[in-house]
């Protein structure tokens, strides 16, 4: 229930009647087809471009995996050499401890 002032002062109390819900359902089912048509048309053409768009993603990743692939193979013998010229932090292992060797006592 609304309540509308008027310049003069008055209220005039605004009621829910049966023709507004009608017009207002009305809106809702011809808002729910406009939007389904227009999804049938539009959506073909955003998943077309979303799927293109990821292809040339991967061809980006490819081709940069491929330049900085560190497998060489020579000419000469055929012989696979690796490049750790791109490693820039080797591994280093984990330092535990001494190794304590224990005996059992009777």
């Amino acid at each position: 229930m609304n309540l509308l002032i008027l310049k003069k002062n008055y209220l005039i109390m605004q009621t829910a009647s049966v023709p507004n819900f009608i017009r207002t359902i009305f809106y809702i089912i011809m808002f729910y087809y406009i939007f389904k048509f227009l999804a049938k048309l539009f959506l073909p053409l955003l998943v077309k471009k979303v799927v293109e768009k990821a292809g040339e993603n991967m061809q980006k990743q490819q081709q940069q995996y491929a330049q900085d692939n560190s497998w060489q193979k020579s000419a000469s013998n055929d012989e696979i050499i690796y490049n750790n010229a791109n490693a820039k932090n080797p591994r280093e292992t984990k330092k535990v401890g001494d190794y304590v060797d224990y005996e059992e006592i009777d």
